[in-house]
């Protein structure tokens, strides 16, 4: 047996022997893979799981969810963030039960024809939910494969990813290939961290990055994006026991979620100015008070959010936005800073 053969072998016994209990890998339906799948991309697993356990609660099967309404649905997805990942689950499981009465393809290329599902995904479905030699490429995999083999180019580059798909593929045994690559995803969540674990890795000896000495210089990757930090000032605005909210435009960054109006701005707050500019659009408000300041991250910006509350005289329409009360609050679903910000309105009430 050469030394790759070896270390996969060794891979899928580590993996057998140290592998998470995770809800996902209870029953390994294509619909659970996926699913599952959607939640981790750029999510910590442990926030993933009581998701996870809720989202089968309200939609067990594809044709629940196919049949749910989008609100529901994002509402289920709040807090996770990237939303248009929900709003693609519930368009592609609708697309799975039109076109291909309710049951997931078996084959990645009709996998990869359904909305919103890519190359991992759907390499994922076909690994675990259908034990396919099937290669499903994500970062913690990009990671193990680029110090395995020493890789000295940027792993961001798409030539290079591909290659180390097919090289992920190539690794995998025709026997139980799912554990390995189960195994690979899970040795770059647990052991081949950004600060590898070397000491417990299954791999260290054929691990080339790690015989030479420079395993924590690899992967190489672009430099991350700086992060834009945001200002705004919130103003919540009551009239008897309703409150006015607004839902952001379709093709935005929160598209479908709602949220409290606001006006961007630097640290700099004149309240008087602000009361003068909501009178000029919804008439007569008098000013109450000041809430707690909420910080909030989404992409690549910082958000400090600045809530006032104002009292308005009348209960006046403002086009693009919708007076709620407090029951429909708590049904609505908002982006992460604002849902916060609506639990403390809910008890304001």
């Amino acid at each position: 047996m050469d030394q790759e053969k070896k270390d996969m072998a060794a891979l899928s016994d580590w993996f057998m022997r140290f592998k998470r209990v995770l809800p996902w890998r209870e029953n390994h339906s294509p619909y659970r893979v996926w699913v599952s799948e959607v939640m981790l991309q750029q999510t910590q697993v442990s926030v993933v799981i009581p998701y996870f356990e809720r989202w089968m609660e309200l939609f067990p099967t594809t044709q629940a969810l196919a049949q749910s309404d989008l609100d529901a649905v994002i509402k289920a997805w709040e807090g996770l963030g990237y939303y248009s990942r929900a709003r693609n689950l519930h368009a592609a499981a609708r697309e799975i039960m039109t076109k291909h009465a309710g049951r997931f393809p078996s084959n990645k290329e009709d996998l990869l024809k359904i909305k919103g599902l890519g190359p991992y995904t759907a390499g994922a479905i076909m690994a675990f939910a259908y034990k396919q030699r099937a290669a499903a490429v994500d970062g913690n995999v990009r990671r193990v494969i680029a110090r395995y083999d020493a890789i000295e180019e940027n792993i961001d580059l798409a030539k290079v990813q591909k290659r180390i798909e097919a090289r992920t593929h190539s690794l995998l045994p025709e026997i139980d290939p799912h554990h390995t690559m189960e195994g690979l995803i899970e040795l770059g969540a647990l052991v081949c961290e950004r600060v590898p674990k070397c000491g417990k890795c299954p791999l260290s000896s054929g691990c080339k990055a790690f015989a030479k000495g420079f395993e924590t210089q690899l992967p190489i990757r672009n430099k991350r994006q700086k992060t834009v930090s945001l200002h705004r000032l919130v103003w919540i605005l009551f009239h008897e026991g309703h409150v006015l909210i607004r839902k952001e435009k379709k093709g935005k960054v929160m598209a479908d979620l709602w949220h409290f109006p606001f006006f961007e701005m630097n640290k700099n707050i004149d309240l008087e100015q602000v009361s003068a500019e909501l009178e000029s659009l919804i008439g007569k408000v008098t000013y109450d008070q000041e809430l707690d300041v909420i910080k909030h991250g989404f992409t690549r910006y910082q958000a400090t959010l600045y809530p006032h509350i104002w009292q308005a005289k009348n209960r006046t329409d403002l086009p693009g936005h919708t007076w709620v009360s407090i029951d429909e609050i708590s049904k609505l679903p908002f982006c992460s800073g604002h849902r916060s910000l609506s639990e403390i309105i809910a008890s304001y009430l």
